[in-house]
């Protein structure tokens, strides 16, 4: 599967749209001045402590306290804490935590009064960011995630990906990983670990250990609340996720970060630094690449296929509910239930991508077309989940239920990706009211000969809809002849067919837009 990523540099931030076989299924917006992203690590403070709740809530320095539940403390929250709070008094700690004497881990069942005190500082991670009223959710069970592996200090334990299918290959890794973890880390050993040498996995750990060095820097001059570690940037976050050998291009349209990613990808993969490109086209690089055209039609309630079948998306407070519908122009030839079948599993699809391309989280339902085959259900479900292995959001799909429901649960780790695509009536400006099309001309008049008896202005061009164009300057006598016999004035009109009928606008000499008051 051909892979392209797009990077739009522009105003304040930067746009990032994943294509896949051409079709965009991700697209992130980065705000240059964006904080509380997944992955930032924050020295902040225990403000109240919730029995009820089993959970504390943190200043982090947003506007709102973040959430910290009991769970996901993480055992070693005692020896964490001794180690920032010992790393604030300025005592000497070995980074590599060779010689650090371990605290007691809590039980599963505690309570959260019993592992934090109040106005106590505690180095936390972004969980969630900040979704709607809600501030971030937090953990303390810090974690680095690199290339192939992902570090979490304070424990001992080796886990290899689930989607490493290969029980050799997973072996293989492990003993690996045991030759070269340190003593008292944690490893994940992430998918594209999967047939990498021992030297590339070693690599990446020495990449993470010296972030964590640096985090201990940053922590010892550290006052909460206060940001000690950020993670890379959302476009070289996904680099390190995606890059492999299914990429074509990542085209870029500013000089400055096109060298800076051409950099990161030689770092990560030195082969395939030729990959990026510098985009100097005349057109904006999403039109370009017709990004903007399947955002239009991407992001509606309404989503058609290209059968003509298509997707209701609603959302409610509690979950999203997507309804499929077969349209009028599913073929007439096969049996009810093959149509069913083909137009449940295109959906599915479709479904998939819907999903990721809008970042929908939380809880979804899916009303298919009713099957009555239970291989058919079977054969839609396996579509369903093939469909969404794609997705690195975590996720659980369910069987359809007994009416013909499937249910979804994907992680939600951010506020979900709105586009707007409804404009504001140019005629009515959204109140549902237009002047009268009969009265326009009138009103025309009104305007041309304030600005030509009272302001005394020259030379007044007039913009309007084609069919009002027509309908004032169509025949010898025509309108426009006659207001220049009555003002002495000539008005040039202008047809312009993105003007709504009622729409027109004139303009001065120096062809800038005259404002008048309604």
């Amino acid at each position: 599967m051909s892979k392209d990523l797009i990077i739009n540099a522009a105003g304040k931030g930067v746009e990032i749209a994943l294509l896949e076989q051409k079709q965009l299924v991700e697209l992130h917006h980065e705000s240059s001045d964006s904080e509380f992203q997944v992955g930032d690590i924050y020295l902040g403070k225990v403000k109240k402590l919730m029995p009820g709740l089993n959970a504390a809530f943190v200043d982090v320095g947003y506007s709102k306290d973040a959430f910290l539940h009991y769970t996901d403390l993480g055992p070693n929250i005692r020896s964490l804490n001794k180690y920032v709070w010992q790393s604030l008094d300025g005592k000497p700690i070995d980074s590599a935590l060779k010689n650090f004497s371990f605290e007691p881990e809590i039980v599963k069942t505690g309570k959260i009064t019993g592992a934090l005190e109040k106005k106590k500082p505690i180095l936390v991670q972004v969980l969630k960011e900040p979704i709607s009223t809600k501030g971030p959710r937090l953990t303390c069970e810090i974690s680095l995630a690199g290339r192939f592996i992902v570090i979490s200090p304070f424990t001992k334990h080796i886990s290899v990906s689930k989607k490493i299918n290969s029980s050799d290959e997973r072996k293989r890794l492990r003993n690996l990983i045991e030759s070269i973890k340190p003593k008292n880390f944690g490893i994940i050993v992430r998918t594209s670990a999967e047939g990498k040498k021992v030297s590339e996995l070693h690599k990446d750990l020495e990449n993470l250990l010296e972030k964590w060095k640096r985090i201990q820097k940053e922590l010892k001059s550290s006052m909460p609340p206060e940001k000690v570690f950020t993670e890379i940037d959302k476009t070289s976050s996904m680099l390190r996720d995606l890059l492999n050998d299914d990429f074509n291009k990542i085209h870029v349209n500013d000089k400055l970060l096109s060298g800076d990613i051409r950099d990161y990808v030689k770092k990560i993969a030195p082969s395939r630094e030729k990959i990026v490109q510098f985009y100097q086209g005349r057109r904006t690089i999403f039109d370009h690449f017709g990004i903007t055209k399947q955002i239009k039609s991407s992001f509606g309630k309404t989503v058609t296929m290209a059968s003509g079948a298509y997707l209701v998306i609603e959302h409610t407070e509690a979950m999203h509910v997507i309804d499929v519908n077969s349209g009028h122009k599913i073929g007439e030839k096969t049996d009810q239930e093959s149509q069913a079948l083909t137009v449940n599993l295109e959906s599915a699809a479709e479904v998939a991508r819907q999903l990721r391309l809008r970042d929908i989280g939380g809880l979804i339902i899916i009303d298919f077309i009713d099957m009555k085959n239970p291989e058919n259900k079977k054969i839609l479900h396996k579509r369903m989940k093939e469909s969404m292995e794609g997705d690195r959001a975590k996720h659980t799909i369910l069987p359809l239920s007994r009416f013909g429901l499937m249910q979804i649960t994907r992680q939600r780790v951010k506020p979900e990706l709105k586009i707007s695509t409804r404009e504001v009536c140019p005629s009515c400006q959204g109140s549902g009211k237009i002047k009268s099309s009969i009265l326009i001309s009138d009103e025309i008049e009104n305007n041309f000969s304030y600005l030509t008896n009272e302001i005394n202005m020259k030379n007044l061009k007039l913009y309007v809809h084609p069919y009002i164009a027509a309908f004032l300057t169509k025949g010898f006598w025509s309108i426009q002849m006659k207001w220049m016999m009555q003002y002495r004035k000539w008005l040039k009109i202008y047809p312009n067919s993105d003007y709504a009928l009622t729409e027109y606008h004139f303009f001065d000499s120096l062809n800038e837009k005259i404002v008048l008051n309604d």
